[in-house]
């Protein structure tokens, strides 16, 4: 009977990985519907067979393979999902990786750094290295919408190099939607940025 129950969880944990799809990044407290112990087990005999890969402590994922390079590494975004998840923590990009994420750059920083309310965290997964660095509230006000990562994103620029060839990308960029919800959030942001917020959605504020 024991015999059977685990291969039942282990089939239950295989079954909720496939369904996530590869380059999925996951905790333990991912599947504590299915019990704890026998989760952690499964996914270490997973582990062991190469079905799934050991990121950190308490942190694997299935990850997505390409023909001629391999295992591919998974995404930051990815990553930080399920450890905001996992700690119940909120989590929103900055620096450099704010201002990749919106297109203005096509750099992308070796550090990726989000801001969050939860506790300092840092994990390094081959060449890549993410930083959860904790902040003000008021930083974290925004968090998971376009408004906080433009904030974040003209606040790495800062005053000089926010030209009005940056404001001209993030007006082409946006939405309405996108502008709308900026103005919503504008009292969250520095006087210099809430100024270029107001610059960006101008044209959609005349066109309603």
């Amino acid at each position: 009977m024991m015999g059977k129950h685990a291969d039942s969880i282990d089939s239950k944990v295989l079954r909720r990985i496939r369904a996530n799809g590869r380059g999925w990044v996951f905790t333990p407290s991912d599947f504590l519907d299915l019990g704890s112990r026998t989760t952690v087990a499964a996914l270490i005999r997973y582990g062991r067979d190469g079905t799934v890969r050991r990121l950190g402590r308490g942190l694997d994922d299935y990850p997505k393979r390409h023909s001629a390079i391999g295992l591919l590494s998974p995404t930051s975004d990815a990553i930080s999902y399920a450890i905001g998840g996992k700690h119940a923590t909120r989590l929103q990009p900055s620096g450099a990786y704010a201002v990749n994420l919106l297109g203005l750059s096509e750099q992308v920083p070796m550090k990726v750094v989000y801001l969050t309310d939860g506790p300092t965290r840092r994990i390094q997964i081959g060449t890549q290295q993410i930083l959860l660095k904790p902040t003000t509230p008021r930083n974290m006000a925004t968090a998971g919408r376009i408004s906080g990562l433009v904030i974040q994103a003209l606040r790495f620029l800062g005053k000089e190099a926010t030209a009005d060839s940056t404001v001209k990308a993030l007006k082409s960029k946006l939405s309405d939607e996108d502008k709308a919800q900026l103005l919503m959030d504008v009292r969250y942001a520095p006087a210099w940025i809430a100024d270029i917020i107001r610059d960006v959605a101008a044209d959609s504020v005349q066109t309603k």
